[in-house]
């Protein structure tokens, strides 16, 4: 018997129509689906029934995979697919296991020879670095800076350097609750010549994305970030 395969299944980059943003390939699959691996049981319901309204939630197998799961727990989570059923790895936003749980469960089908399927779908990673007009050839994701704001600056001016010495972009994220705070340091800290791209609630109605240098950052009325989902780029030329 074939094993089943893990689909890697993108989801809404916030609360907008999924057929604004996501394929056919995605309705279908989940729509043949019945386990998935989740993030946040509630809200990987609520996206299901969006998607397939007429599948039965009954029906559904959800494991769930967050900060709080080990790698024991998961160990068991892809047995299905050695009886030939599909499981889905369902993104709480966006793509799965880009900065998102989930990369330990494909690390584990690739181990145990199962096929991965990932699925098209909105990375506001790669979208707010569309938008940014900086070099799209060579940049470098970095996740959450660190939290106090002495190392954060210091890690932001090692990220400048880089920058220039590289031509490399330097994209990073914050908790959405202190975006705020974290633009206020990157306007302290960044050389006046350093080009920042503050890309916010992307795909969605409130949208924001623009891109200036820190100089005229300062000068420019600034958007509320607060609680938004952003992306951060900077680029030294």
């Amino acid at each position: 018997m074939a094993k089943g395969k893990l689909f890697l299944i993108p989801t809404t980059l916030g609360d907008n129509n999924p057929l604004e943003v996501l394929p056919i390939s995605v309705v279908n699959t989940i729509e043949s689906t019945i386990h998935f691996i989740v993030e946040n049981e509630k809200s990987a319901r609520r996206f299901i029934k969006k998607i397939a309204p007429s599948k039965e939630q009954s029906s559904l197998i959800l494991s769930v995979l967050d900060k709080r799961t080990s790698m024991m727990d998961i160990q068991n989570y892809l047995d299905v697919c050695d009886d030939g059923i599909n499981i889905g790895l369902l993104s709480e936003a966006g793509v799965p296991a880009i900065a998102d749980p989930g990369a330990n469960i494909v690390e584990l089908a690739h181990k145990k020879n199962i096929r991965v399927v990932p699925l098209v779908g909105p990375s506001s990673i790669l979208m707010a670095m569309m938008s940014s007009g900086f070099n799209g050839q060579n940049f470098t994701f970095n996740g959450y800076l660190p939290i106090d704001s002495k190392e954060r600056k210091q890690t932001l001016k090692q990220l400048e350097k880089i920058s220039l010495s590289k031509n490399q972009s330097q994209i990073f994220i914050e908790t959405p609750y202190r975006n705020d705070k974290m633009l206020q340091d990157l306007l302290q800290t960044l050389s006046p010549n350093t080009k920042l791209c503050i890309a916010t609630d992307i795909s969605l109605k409130d949208e924001f994305i623009r891109t200036l240098d820190v100089r005229n950052w300062k000068n420019t009325a600034k958007p509320n970030l607060h609680k938004r989902p952003t992306i951060f780029i900077i680029h030294r030329f």
